[in-house]
């Protein structure tokens, strides 16, 4: 079984989805980690598209979620936390919208749910990667907002982080997102919409945890 929740930079997703998974005791999987794995590798490549195909066949990605935290490795070696870099965070839009890799990345998380019950979240899980998923929820919330939740969670490891800078590299992101041709951000027509603005995070996780709980009944 596969539970996705959509939605844009910094509304939530990923920390919501942890609590989810912890509170309900499910697998979780975090597609942006995977889309910033592959960029790492892209930056790897020194941006030569054509260089960074061969090796995104070459290396072994592997992922898995214990202690509130999605560890990723390439052949090996963990890249859990450059994958947080903003360096990385600068360069994954571009990369994320290759149609080549959206497919590569879509058969990982593809493959990984075959078995057991998962929470996964992105950007358009609902409407290209899953879209049988049996429950489907799409988070909102007011970019100022958005911009102070991101700036917190990433502050303690780049001090020099500017609430400024942050917003206007969320409000890129949301516009490369929303207009990119390959499989571009957008609401499942089937979505729970859950706008998270005035919400507490216990708030938002009870209230999904509560539909989900319902659904695996």
């Amino acid at each position: 079984m596969i539970i996705v929740i959509d939605g844009p930079a910094g509304s939530g997703k990923s920390s919501t989805a942890r609590a989810i998974a912890d509170k309900l005791d499910i697998e979780y999987l975090d597609s942006g980690a995977l889309y910033r794995t592959a960029t790492l590798i892209y930056l790897e490549a020194n941006r030569d598209k054509e260089a960074f195909f061969i090796l995104l066949n070459q290396k072994k990605i592997s992922f898995y979620y214990e202690d509130q935290k999605f560890h990723v490795a390439i052949d090996g070696e963990s890249v859990t936390d450059k994958i947080r870099t903003t360096e990385v965070t600068k360069a994954v839009s571009e990369v994320a919208a290759l149609p080549r890799v959206r497919s590569f990345v879509n058969n990982l998380m593809r493959d990984v749910v075959l078995e057991g019950v998962y929470v996964a979240e992105g950007r358009d899980l609902g409407t290209a990667v899953f879209p049988d998923a049996e429950l489907k929820f799409f988070m909102s919330a007011d970019l100022e907002e958005r911009a102070k939740r991101r700036l917190k969670e990433r502050k303690e490891k780049n001090p020099g982080l500017s609430l400024k800078e942050v917003k206007q590299n969320i409000a890129e992101r949301d516009l490369k997102d929303s207009k990119r041709q390959a499989d571009p951000l957008k609401k499942a027509a089937d979505a729970i919409e859950l706008d998270t603005t005035n919400l507490t995070f216990e708030q938002q996780v009870d209230k999904i945890c509560s539909m989900i709980s319902e659904e695996l009944k």
